[in-house]
């Protein structure tokens, strides 16, 4: 595995207070809490991890979207490409650039975001790190090393970590910063994650773990993508009181009724301050372009709600559909108006049921 000391000798700075330890050495009545991931970032971890028992014919596309997603978000931040130690030497000459090093690591799959934990910070400058266990969405697929992940990274950072009494994953999570997150019932509320749980229970640990004080449930769906419909894919904070929403309408989709549905809750809906949310609706592709990645594939995930925030940008899938698109460039433009809004073509991660933000995972600076 490569050490902290790798990283730095690699060129890269962590941030202010690793080498004094502050994420391991905090005091009990500090509050650790997830923050937004528009914050400032230390640095994007992506996994170069794709493999032919999973992805078949696709390993190699899937794996080449990852490096030019890499590259993309290097020109923004620093990025840490993780991989299996036997294919350090093949992520190297595929990846290697500016503001890009390498992690060894023993992995399944691609879903950083799932699988690598939630990072947390507290006021003292501190950085820890929350492991919900994954067990791959519910043991649909296996996920031994990949489980391992979140422990391996907190190591490797010297962050302190936290160990949740739930299963879940990264992508089911979304937070404002300031005390107010969106969940999904159906892959929390789930016996194949967390049996026998209630979702006051549920809630209770994840306020715990999360630093949380207002948690909006929405239903999602159980069973039609492997994920039991994460939240990433329905629903997302710009800002605290600000959210995207996604709103499918294509009515032959099972996500017509289910983001209706959502939409309604979320009207109703205030954050951890009593303040009302402004949405932004955002649809997917009615007409995306051909490919052999989306044709006749149900599990292709079209969805631009999926999108990655980093310093100084957005990077946000674009799935051939001309004005769908645009409107998605446009509207992230206008919310994030600060920011250069970058659009990759995706079909070779969508085809596996996930998008930008599920390959990514931001690590805040402290």
């Amino acid at each position: 595995m490569m050490t902290r000391r790798n990283l730095l000798g690699a060129g890269m700075t962590l941030a202010t207070g690793f080498g004094l330890g502050l994420g391991r050495v905090a005091l009990a009545t500090e509050r650790w809490y997830m923050p937004d991931e528009h914050r400032r970032q230390e640095r994007v971890f992506v996994a170069y991890a794709a493999s032919p028992e999973i992805w078949k014919d696709w390993a190699g596309a899937v794996n080449a979207t990852v490096v030019r997603l890499a590259r993309t978000i290097a020109e923004f931040q620093p990025v840490t490409v993780l991989c299996r130690p036997e294919q350090l030497a093949e992520a190297k000459r595929a990846c290697a650039g500016p503001n890009i090093d390498f992690l060894a690591l023993p992995l399944d799959d691609i879903w950083v975001r799932d699988y690598g934990g939630c990072f947390l910070v507290n006021d003292a400058g501190g950085l820890a790190q929350a492991d919900f266990n994954f067990n791959g969405w519910g043991g649909k697929q296996q996920a031994g090393r990949d489980g391992e992940a979140a422990a391996a990274l907190a190591e490797d950072l010297e962050a302190q970590a936290f160990v949740s009494k739930l299963c879940g994953e990264g992508g089911g999570i979304e937070v404002d910063g300031q005390g107010t997150a969106i969940f999904t019932e159906s892959c929390w509320v789930n016996d194949n994650r967390n049996p026998g749980w209630t979702r006051p229970r549920i809630e209770a640990e994840l306020k715990q773990r999360l630093g949380l004080r207002k948690v909006i449930w929405l239903p999602g769906i159980r069973g039609k993508d492997i994920t039991d419909a994460h939240v990433d894919f329905y629903a997302r904070f710009v800002e605290p009181g600000v959210l995207v929403v996604n709103l499918d309408n294509d009515p032959q989709s099972y996500d017509y009724a289910v983001t209706r549905r959502h939409l309604e809750i979320l009207k109703t809906a205030t954050d951890a301050d009593g303040r009302p949310l402004r949405l932004h609706s955002l649809p997917p592709p009615l007409k995306p372009k051909p490919s052999p990645y989306n044709r006749g594939n149900p599990d292709f995930a079209a969805g631009y709600i999926n999108y990655l925030p980093v310093n100084g940008g957005v990077i946000a899938p674009r799935f051939g559909d001309a004005e769908a698109d645009e409107h998605c460039h446009a509207l992230l433009g206008e919310l994030y108006p600060d920011r250069e809004v970058v659009q990759l073509d995706i079909d070779p991660i969508a085809a596996g049921g996930g998008g930008i933000h599920c390959v990514t995972l931001q690590m805040p600076a402290v």
